[in-house]
Protein backbone atom coordinates (compact mmCIF):
# COMPACT_ATOMS: atom_id res chain seq x y z
CA UNK A 1 0.00 0.00 0.00
CA UNK A 2 1.78 2.86 -1.11
CA UNK A 3 -0.08 5.68 0.21
CA UNK A 4 1.45 9.30 1.09
CA UNK A 5 0.20 12.44 2.69
CA UNK A 6 -1.75 14.94 0.18
CA UNK A 7 -0.17 18.14 0.70
CA UNK A 8 -1.01 19.57 -3.53
CA UNK A 9 -3.96 19.80 -5.64
CA UNK A 10 -1.93 17.64 -8.12
CA UNK A 11 -1.76 15.17 -5.03
CA UNK A 12 -5.68 15.76 -4.28
CA UNK A 13 -6.81 15.48 -7.70
CA UNK A 14 -4.69 11.73 -7.82
CA UNK A 15 -6.05 10.98 -4.29
CA UNK A 16 -9.62 11.66 -5.52
CA UNK A 17 -8.95 9.53 -8.92
CA UNK A 18 -7.86 6.63 -6.98
CA UNK A 19 -11.02 6.90 -5.28
CA UNK A 20 -13.31 6.92 -7.50
CA UNK A 21 -11.35 3.43 -9.01
CA UNK A 22 -11.39 1.90 -5.45
CA UNK A 23 -15.09 3.13 -4.90
CA UNK A 24 -16.90 -0.59 -5.27
CA UNK A 25 -14.40 -2.08 -3.51
CA UNK A 26 -15.86 -4.82 -0.84
CA UNK A 27 -15.06 -4.55 3.25
CA UNK A 28 -12.94 -6.18 4.36
CA UNK A 29 -10.10 -5.92 1.24
CA UNK A 30 -7.13 -4.62 0.65
CA UNK A 31 -8.58 -2.37 -2.07
CA UNK A 32 -11.03 -1.50 0.43
CA UNK A 33 -8.44 -0.39 3.32
CA UNK A 34 -7.20 1.74 0.68
CA UNK A 35 -9.97 3.48 0.08
CA UNK A 36 -11.10 3.98 3.62
CA UNK A 37 -7.01 5.43 4.19
CA UNK A 38 -7.52 7.88 0.91
CA UNK A 39 -10.95 9.48 2.13
CA UNK A 40 -9.15 10.32 5.34
CA UNK A 41 -6.40 12.33 3.42
CA UNK A 42 -8.67 13.87 1.36
CA UNK A 43 -11.06 14.81 4.06
CA UNK A 44 -8.29 16.43 6.13
CA UNK A 45 -6.79 18.05 2.59
CA UNK A 46 -9.94 19.40 2.01
CA UNK A 47 -10.85 20.77 5.34
CA UNK A 48 -7.71 22.83 5.59
CA UNK A 49 -7.25 24.12 1.91
CA UNK A 50 -11.40 24.69 1.26
CA UNK A 51 -12.93 24.79 4.49
CA UNK A 52 -16.80 25.38 4.35
CA UNK A 53 -17.90 28.48 6.23
CA UNK A 54 -20.50 27.64 8.87
CA UNK A 55 -24.22 28.86 7.51
CA UNK A 56 -25.95 32.04 7.99
CA UNK A 57 -28.66 31.37 11.13
CA UNK A 58 -31.47 33.14 8.90
CA UNK A 59 -30.47 30.79 5.94
CA UNK A 60 -30.83 27.95 7.71
CA UNK A 61 -33.99 29.04 9.62
CA UNK A 62 -35.16 30.07 5.72
CA UNK A 63 -34.08 26.28 4.75
CA UNK A 64 -35.84 23.98 7.58
CA UNK A 65 -38.76 26.33 6.90
CA UNK A 66 -38.71 24.93 3.29
CA UNK A 67 -37.57 21.64 4.19
CA UNK A 68 -40.89 21.57 6.19
CA UNK A 69 -42.95 23.26 4.50
CA UNK A 70 -43.76 25.90 6.87
CA UNK A 71 -44.64 29.72 6.65
CA UNK A 72 -43.51 32.79 8.79
CA UNK A 73 -47.16 32.10 11.25
CA UNK A 74 -45.61 28.68 12.12
CA UNK A 75 -42.57 31.17 13.31
CA UNK A 76 -44.12 33.23 15.81
CA UNK A 77 -44.81 29.96 18.33
CA UNK A 78 -41.14 29.52 18.15
CA UNK A 79 -40.10 33.45 17.97
CA UNK A 80 -42.73 35.79 18.82
CA UNK A 81 -45.17 38.24 17.43
CA UNK A 82 -45.73 38.51 13.56
CA UNK A 83 -43.29 41.65 13.63
CA UNK A 84 -40.54 40.42 15.44
CA UNK A 85 -40.58 37.10 12.64
CA UNK A 86 -40.12 39.71 10.51
CA UNK A 87 -37.39 41.26 11.96
CA UNK A 88 -35.41 38.13 12.64
CA UNK A 89 -35.42 37.18 9.24
CA UNK A 90 -34.43 40.48 7.82
CA UNK A 91 -31.69 40.36 10.07
CA UNK A 92 -32.70 43.71 11.58
CA UNK A 93 -32.75 41.25 15.26
CA UNK A 94 -31.01 38.92 16.49
CA UNK A 95 -32.09 35.52 17.77
CA UNK A 96 -32.52 35.54 21.89
CA UNK A 97 -31.20 32.54 24.01
CA UNK A 98 -34.90 31.57 23.69
CA UNK A 99 -35.45 31.70 20.03
CA UNK A 100 -32.04 29.81 20.00
CA UNK A 101 -33.36 26.91 21.89
CA UNK A 102 -37.04 27.05 21.08
CA UNK A 103 -35.60 26.48 17.46
CA UNK A 104 -33.35 23.97 18.12
CA UNK A 105 -35.52 21.58 19.83
CA UNK A 106 -38.44 22.23 17.70
CA UNK A 107 -36.95 22.37 13.84
CA UNK A 108 -33.56 20.01 14.41
CA UNK A 109 -31.84 23.57 13.75
CA UNK A 110 -28.01 22.56 15.41
CA UNK A 111 -27.72 25.42 17.89
CA UNK A 112 -24.22 26.21 16.94
CA UNK A 113 -25.57 27.00 13.68
CA UNK A 114 -28.35 29.68 15.23
CA UNK A 115 -25.80 31.28 17.63
CA UNK A 116 -23.37 31.79 14.92
CA UNK A 117 -22.86 35.12 13.42
CA UNK A 118 -25.04 36.87 10.60
CA UNK A 119 -23.37 37.66 7.22
CA UNK A 120 -25.11 40.40 5.52
CA UNK A 121 -26.70 39.05 2.94
CA UNK A 122 -29.78 40.56 1.14
CA UNK A 123 -32.56 39.28 2.90
CA UNK A 124 -35.14 36.88 1.04
CA UNK A 125 -38.03 39.52 1.59
CA UNK A 126 -36.31 42.26 0.13
CA UNK A 127 -34.88 40.41 -3.04
CA UNK A 128 -38.39 39.31 -3.79
CA UNK A 129 -40.01 42.71 -3.47
CA UNK A 130 -37.05 44.43 -5.25
CA UNK A 131 -37.98 41.60 -8.65
CA UNK A 132 -41.24 42.61 -8.30
CA UNK A 133 -40.58 45.99 -7.95
CA UNK A 134 -38.04 45.38 -11.75
CA UNK A 135 -40.86 43.20 -12.93
CA UNK A 136 -43.17 46.22 -12.54
CA UNK A 137 -41.45 49.08 -13.60
CA UNK A 138 -40.79 47.25 -17.00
Amino acid sequence: MDIKPVRTSKDHRSALAEVERLWEAKPGTPEHDRLEVLVTLIEAYEGKHHPIPPPDPVEAILFRMDQLDLDRKDLETLIGSRARVSEVLSGRRSLSLGMIRRLHARLGIPAEVLIGERTHRASPDRSLRRSRSLKRAS
